[in-house]
């Protein structure tokens, strides 16, 4: 039996691992690199589509975010709009109604709300936008690695394990079809659309072990490295067991595709599989048409956001003094509303850190520039006062350890004297 045919016969179907073509190589960089600290996860949640920041974390005591969207404007709390109104932080800004399951981690110290934060870049392109965030260089498109896994390509082996030991499989997941651009780079890393999936499904008893007896003793290319660390990666799945998994009492995940990444990672994290990095997408926010105000496309959205990223909170529970969740979009929205009551492409947006690491509970961070005529970056959007490599290299280094921020933003030339303090170090 060949290669090619016990593929197409189907023993690999829904299964994916996603590694780079050079993940056995690990770089000069990646040597200079530390392992994050014992039992600590980032869990990175990308927005696709530009979401709308005025309207996640709205500005409502700047009077020119009302002029600017007569109908799309979330209503102050203060005029007495009640369930479709904004939920008041601090007197200025608010979370979307339909963010409402995210204001109790607000009055727990767990969630920092970022406002104008973004890329430096002008570009208005979904792709190259996404692109620049997820390898940490704007307007850069040579760089053929992700800043994630720059962060992960470290030596083979991880502090807590024995000597040569390697380091766990499950080091770096991407809940997705494919590794993410985020992800792309030297390091190993698996990538599988939920848990169940991430299974051999044969017709017979020893289709498995022939299968990786194919893999075992085929030449030495990139599919027999992958296969080695695929049947690896299966080994400590089966021996956690995170398909029996039960979330903790009372905790309800949505049943969206989001939802239910969300449950499969804290899975991967209750189960101790020795989950570092956790990453997960979800797309919609490209609101031209119809967006809607209080209620519409945009709120519906937002309560699946907000709802999971609550669940998944509540499901952790005490693990979060371990555990960050970063939530990032490739770029706001205009801060005026267009003619076919939608939002356009913009510049700056918002992001929200959740943890229970935040030096500063209750603040919204980040400068916020105004959104009076004089103030709009190119006369139209949000202006940028914090560049995302300030808040991705203060995650990294106060939450996993890492140092040498200018190998991980190469070319970047912030200083921690840029960093936000959010974290406690």
């Amino acid at each position: 039996m060949n290669r090619r045919v016990f593929l197409k016969g189907g023993a690999l179907s829904l299964v994916t691992l996603g590694l780079s073509p050079s993940f056995l190589r690990r770089t000069a960089l990646a040597m200079d690199l530390p392992r994050a600290a014992r039992g600590k996860t980032l869990i990175v949640l990308f927005q696709r589509g530009a979401a709308d920041a005025l309207n996640v974390l709205v500005p409502f005591g700047d009077a020119h975010y009302y002029t600017a969207r007569p109908q799309l404007a979330i209503g102050s709390p203060a005029r007495g709009n009640g369930a479709l109104g904004a939920i008041d932080l601090d007197g200025y800004f608010g979370l979307h109604p339909s963010l409402a399951r995210l204001k109790p981690l607000w009055d727990r110290g767990l969630l920092a709300p970022i406002h104008a934060v973004g890329s430096p870049s002008a570009t208005r392109s979904h792709f190259d936008a996404q692109d620049y965030m997820e390898t940490g260089t704007p307007d850069r498109k040579g760089t053929t690695d992700g800043w994630l896994n720059r962060y992960l390509a470290v030596k083979g082996t991880c502090e807590s394990c024995a000597p040569g030991e390697a380091s766990s499989p499950f080091r770096a997941v991407a809940m997705a079809s494919q590794t993410p651009r985020i992800l792309e780079g030297a390091s190993p890393v698996v990538a599988m659309t939920s848990i169940e999936a991430f299974s051999i499904r044969t017709n017979g008893g020893d289709a498995e072990r022939r299968l990786e007896a194919l893999y075992r003793t085929g030449n030495a290319d990139l599919i027999h490295g992958s296969g080695r660390d695929m049947f690896e990666a299966l080994r400590v799945l089966r021996a956690a067991n995170p398909l029996q998994y039960r979330p903790a009492a009372g905790v309800q995940y949505p049943g969206s595709p989001f939802g239910q990444r969300l449950l499969q990672i804290a899975q991967l994290i209750k189960a101790g599989v020795g989950l570092e990095v956790a990453f997960a997408d979800v797309g919609g926010w490209d609101t031209h048409v119809n967006q809607g105000a209080a209620q519409g496309q945009l709120a519906n959205r937002l309560t699946d956001f907000g709802d999971s990223i609550a669940a998944l909170v509540a499901d952790l529970d005490d693990r979060m003094d371990d555990v960050v969740i970063l939530t990032c979009s490739e770029f706001g929205r205009t801060v005026r509303q267009n003619g076919t009551g939608g939002t356009d492409h913009g510049h700056a947006g918002a992001m929200f850190v959740v943890g229970g690491s935040l030096t500063t509970p209750q603040r919204v961070h980040g400068r916020w520039p105004g959104l009076a005529p004089d103030q709009l970056y190119e006369g139209r959007d949000l202006a940028l006062t914090t560049d995302f490599r300030a808040v991705f290299s203060e995650v990294a280094a106060r939450h996993l350890g890492a140092a040498q921020m200018d190998a991980l933003f190469p070319g970047y030339r912030g200083s921690d004297a840029e960093w936000l303090g959010l974290l406690r170090g």
